[in-house]
């Protein structure tokens, strides 16, 4: 039975392809393997976590360059570089743009395992984190325009008086604004509200005043 994730292994090098499929095949994890760039891209992926494990300098486009391109198209998928080069310099740059690991070949079959190991994690968190977040933007979305008022005044630090003053209208008005609004979001406190605007401007969604 296939641990939960896929692992994706990129190398021009058929006996590296062999050798790293069939260990992470014999501990349970799905395996698919490739000789270039383009055989990866034109394969349709699940949708289930996943890490891709490459050679940093492949034919055609290098494992570097790729990893720019993926962030470039949108695809967060942890990277695990394999080299025969040992370059230092190059190892930096990697792990500078979110390569997970940088392994020198031959490395040790369990370093290899612990590095799929943490990228399937990693990417198994990101992937809940964005349903988390997906679920918060369309509970945002249902808010009325008053209710989003109420939002940003409440996490600006202003009391129902004031915000009534603010918005010209009743404090019982406010105070029901501001319940059905915290009870759309489901926050349990101005401190968590505080915490989920500023998440919701660092992504966009709302405008950074």
């Amino acid at each position: 039975m296939a641990l939960n994730g896929s692992v994706y292994v990129i190398d021009d090098d058929a006996a590296i392809r062999d050798a790293v499929s069939s260990l992470l095949r014999s501990i349970g994890f799905a395996v698919s393997v490739f000789e270039t760039v383009p055989a990866f891209l034109e394969e349709t992926l699940p949708d289930n976590p996943a890490c891709l494990v490459l050679d940093v300098r492949l034919p055609g486009i290098g494992g570097l360059d790729f990893q720019g391109k993926l962030k470039e198209l949108g695809v967060s998928m942890p990277v695990i570089f394999m080299t025969g080069f040992g370059d230092v310099p190059m190892s930096v740059k990697a792990m500078k743009a979110g390569a997970i690991d940088f392994l020198s070949k031959p490395f040790r079959d369990q370093d290899l395992i612990d590095a799929v190991i943490v990228a399937l994690d990693l990417d198994r968190k990101r992937r809940i984190d964005l349903a988390s977040f997906e679920d918060l933007v369309q509970k945002f979305n249902s808010l009325t325009h008053r209710e989003r008022q109420a939002m940003m005044l409440v996490s600006a630090g202003l009391m129902n008086k004031q915000i009534a003053g603010e918005l010209n209208l009743s404090e019982v008005t406010v105070k029901i604004h501001r319940g059905t609004m915290m009870k759309k979001l489901e926050m349990r406190s101005v401190a968590d509200l505080v915490r989920t605007v500023e998440l919701l401007k660092k992504h966009g969604v709302i405008e950074d005043d």
